[in-house]
């Protein structure tokens, strides 16, 4: 059962009003079904909307960013639990480890990069985590038709295209995430 959720969103605002709204809703979601928020720690943009959400329903809130970028002063003061870690490579290895799936709301390349290690360590079998891409208003639909291409150019099996959810129903995300089972991890030819 998820109990709590890694999310990854972009730590601006965006030019649409609809994903500030529905990163807050998330939040209230989560904090409704008493989930908690695992996230990079951050008070503007997306980030600070899930995590206000999650807030403003009575949730608990884990917040994870490096000292550089507390030390910007873009850390939101009011998260239940803040880690000060030193590097972006050990903030995503500890919201990976603190959460029990994670969910990549719209962002940019840092939220792409988070979700695609979370989807590239399953296929070496070093997360068992179900991963999601909340697709508000088809943001993600050029990655899924990406991921589609790769899969029928031979570069990713169908068994890990199957392991990714894309959808913009929290309902249906949670179901898959709680019904979830990681794939065998990638074998090679000459691999013992």
């Amino acid at each position: 059962m998820i109990r709590r959720l890694a999310v990854y969103c972009g730590a601006c605002d965006g030019r649409d009003s609809r994903y500030q709204k529905a990163a807050h809703y998330l939040g209230l979601n989560m904090a409704k079904h008493q989930i908690e928020l695992v996230y990079g720690g951050g008070q503007y943009g997306l980030m600070g909307a899930v995590a206000q959400g999650v807030l403003d329903g009575h949730g608990v809130v884990h917040g994870v960013i490096t000292k550089q970028l507390a030390g910007r002063g873009v850390t939101m003061k009011t998260v239940t639990d803040l880690h000060l870690v030193d590097d972006m490579d050990t903030r995503k290895e500890t919201m990976m480890k603190l959460a029990d799936g994670m969910l990549a709301l719209p962002g940019g390349l840092g939220t792409l990069e988070e979700v695609s290690q979370a989807a590239s360590w399953m296929t070496l079998g070093d997360n068992e985590k179900p991963v999601a891409f909340y697709n508000l208003n088809d943001f993600y639909a050029p990655l899924k038709g990406l991921l589609g291409e790769m899969n029928k150019a031979g570069f990713l099996e169908q068994r890990y295209l199957n392991s990714l959810c894309f959808s913009a129903d929290f309902k249906e995300i949670l179901h898959f995430m709680n019904s979830y089972q990681a794939p065998l991890r990638r074998r090679y030819k000459d691999e013992k």
